[in-house]
């Protein structure tokens, strides 16, 4: 199989074996932030097995993990750290794979009449970059103007989150998280800016601890400049 074809069936969500390609452009492929689809690539049998199933498995490969790079296991401090990490893995930082921990959205008739943009700033959030599986982190921030209907603060956090808790890439949380708001709220009137920190950037490759990597989505009137503007402006107003 040509080079060329075997880069193409990557994009269409095909496994990736490091056989198929050299060590260096598989570097470049995770050093570029390639990503595949909009959509988190996932097995139709994801969830086959259950959650302790789950940390079952992962326990054994980080063990074999842990013991191939020549940590002793039988040290009190290391004993336990692979069901640490299977749990965490589960549990926590990647809990967002799983379509059951989705956050429930309940709307509100705008009662108000409020028909201005709403916007939610700062959200902290912690995801992992998919080629490296090392943590990015940052603030989303996201707006809407209500079609009719309004969602509870909380749910935008929520919403941002539960799409950060699994292997990402920034530019597809980011239109996931889009993507999720207007489904939620039937509006095309959507925006999302995230500023992120990689350490993929910072801790390893280029080691660079200086920048950060800035991903936007506009929709509906917020491609109108001076809608834009305005939201832009309410991000940089001191706190």
């Amino acid at each position: 199989m040509k080079q060329q074809e075997i880069m193409l069936n990557t994009l269409h969500n095909k496994e990736i074996r490091m056989n198929d390609l050299d060590e260096l452009e598989v570097d470049e492929l995770g050093n570029d932030h390639v990503s595949s689809a909009t959509e988190t690539p996932m097995r139709e049998s994801a969830f086959i097995l259950s959650d302790e199933q789950k940390i079952k498995k992962i326990e054994g490969y980080f063990r074999e993990i842990m013991e191939t790079l020549g940590l002793n296991l039988n040290d009190d401090s290391l004993s336990g750290t692979p069901h640490r990490v299977a749990k965490m893995y589960v549990k926590e930082i990647f809990n967002g794979l799983n379509p059951v921990n989705k956050p429930s959205v309940k709307l509100f008739d705008n009662k108000y009449q409020y028909n201005q943009m709403l916007v939610e700033k700062d959200i902290t959030f912690y995801s992992n970059c998919e080629h490296h599986f090392v943590p990015f982190f940052g603030k989303a921030h996201v707006a809407y103007i209500s079609s009719g209907k309004v969602i509870g603060l909380s749910k935008l956090n929520r919403i941002v989150n539960y799409y950060a808790k699994r292997p990402q890439v920034q530019e597809r949380l980011t239109m996931q998280i889009a993507k999720e708001l207007k489904n939620a709220l039937n509006t095309e009137d959507i925006a999302v800016v995230i500023e992120a920190s990689h350490l993929c950037v910072s801790s390893r490759g280029i080691k660079d601890d200086s920048s950060s990597t800035i991903t936007s989505f506009y929709g509906g009137k917020f491609n109108e400049e001076q809608i834009k503007t305005e939201f832009l402006n309410y991000l940089i107003l001191k706190k």
